[in-house]
């Protein structure tokens, strides 16, 4: 069988890089099969329906035989994907929910989806603005500092004596959709898990087994394992479930966060209703009440003020090139400020009046004007005649940069500088 390289970029890339004997273990979970088998592409699809009845090997030869000759280049993809996936060594059973919703009964007054929908959001903004700020946050998070420090790798770079500061990456992060962001850190978190002491097969399973649970129902905690339970907890964190105590029994529920966790990055939700709104004389008005939001946004433009509703800023020279300077580029401020854009602004075009746009990138390129490169520069020469010899080799090894014939002063690139010693000191 033909190995085929994995590179990660989303949920099911990652688990089609374990090993093989993890990766066997998960087919023997109901959820994941329906997981796997959702994320085919639709030729993969096609070939594992057809082959669910079939006994006997089937050879590559005749498998090619079931495309057109201009389809090869599909089928090729389809077979590379479900090799990847181990699915032609496992069957795929369908399966029942092993953990049912606990009857009405029994429960107190679940939240409705609307108040699901709230809380899940508080939660994640509450946890992404301890991974930027701690500070910021009034009520932290579960998560230990070192577990914190693992979801900040890459994205947050600290110096000597200085505060923390959002690298280029940290700020790409905060521009995705939530569904991309949690895949990032659902990585992350299963990465690390093994050194934690969790199964890395089982906490898959039963992340994959939520995404197939009901949203806003009620599920029995007393039936998760160990690893679930300590799992469990920390999703709560995360905002994927909300966990409730009765009388007798605790239970948790699912937020929309954990049943699309399997879902394909290519298939997430529409996107959000924007926010902002800014106006040809560089004004910004955010309606938000997300502390979140307005930190994200004080990364390339000066806050004035604040209301329980609005965010009212401005786009500044100063504002920008300190964000130039963080490694946040023009066109991931233009970027988010399109993908952002209020209702009302959002169906113009453009939704960001040009003159900013241009404005940002002309502020961009300022800093880009002066390339820096390192040189040396020669003076005292003993005579004109050894002068011009080394403007002559400085000229054939490529490295000369200015002269000044009178005063026999000579600037040449600085990784020539040992040849033209070496020059120097042979004339002497």
């Amino acid at each position: 069988m033909p190995q085929v390289k994995i590179v990660p970029k989303n949920f099911m890339d990652m688990v089609a890089a374990l090993p093989a004997s993890k990766l066997d273990s998960l087919y023997t979970n109901t959820f994941f099969c329906e997981a796997v088998l959702r994320s085919l592409p639709p030729v993969s699809k096609m070939y594992v329906l057809r082959m669910l009845y079939i006994d006997a090997a089937v050879s590559a030869k005749l498998m090619q035989e079931w495309v057109l000759p201009d389809s090869f280049s599909k089928h090729k993809a389809a077979i590379d994907r479900l090799l990847q996936l181990r699915v032609f060594t496992e069957s795929i059973d369908s399966g029942t929910l092993s953990r049912e919703p606990m009857p009405s009964s029994v429960t107190v007054r679940l939240p409705t989806l609307e108040e699901l929908d709230a809380y899940a959001l508080q939660q994640w903004e509450c946890f992404l603005l301890q991974l930027i700020n701690s500070s910021l946050v009034e009520r932290p998070t579960n998560f230990s500092p070192s577990m914190m420090k693992v979801f900040q790798r890459g994205l947050i770079t600290t110096r000597d004596n200085e505060a923390p500061k959002l690298t280029e990456n940290g700020f790409r992060f905060l521009l995705m959709e939530t569904h991309t962001q949690l895949w990032y850190i659902m990585r992350e978190y299963i990465s690390t898990s093994e050194g934690r002491g969790m199964d890395t097969a089982e906490l898959i399973s039963f992340l994959l087994e939520l995404s197939f649970h009901v949203t806003g129902e009620a599920y029995n905690m007393n039936t998760l394992t160990e690893v679930q339970q300590i799992a469990i907890k920390d999703l709560a964190t995360l905002g994927l479930v909300k966990l409730q105590q009765g009388r007798k029994e605790s239970w948790f529920i699912p937020t929309k966060l954990a049943t699309n966790l399997s879902v394909s990055l290519s298939d997430s939700s529409s996107r959000k209703e924007g926010f902002v709104v800014v106006e040809t004389n560089f004004r910004l008005y955010a309606y938000s009440t997300s502390k979140l939001h307005c930190e994200i946004l004080r990364l390339f433009c000066r806050i004035e003020y604040q209301l329980p509703n609005l965010i009212v800023g401005a786009i500044t020279k100063e504002s920008l090139y300190t964000a130039f300077d963080n490694g946040i580029t023009s066109e991931q401020i233009i970027l988010f400020l399109q993908q952002h854009a209020h209702p009302r602004v959002a169906q113009k075009a453009p939704a960001v009046p040009e003159n900013v746009t241009d404005q940002i990138r002309l502020w961009e390129t300022d800093l880009n004007r002066v390339e820096m490169n390192l040189a040396h520069f020669y003076e005292d020469f003993p005579s004109m005649d050894i002068y011009e010899a080394a403007c002559d080799y400085a000229r054939e090894l490529g490295g000369f940069l200015w002269e000044d014939s009178k005063k026999m002063r000579l600037i040449v690139r600085g990784e020539m500088h040992e040849e033209m010693k070496d020059f120097l000191r042979r004339q002497k």
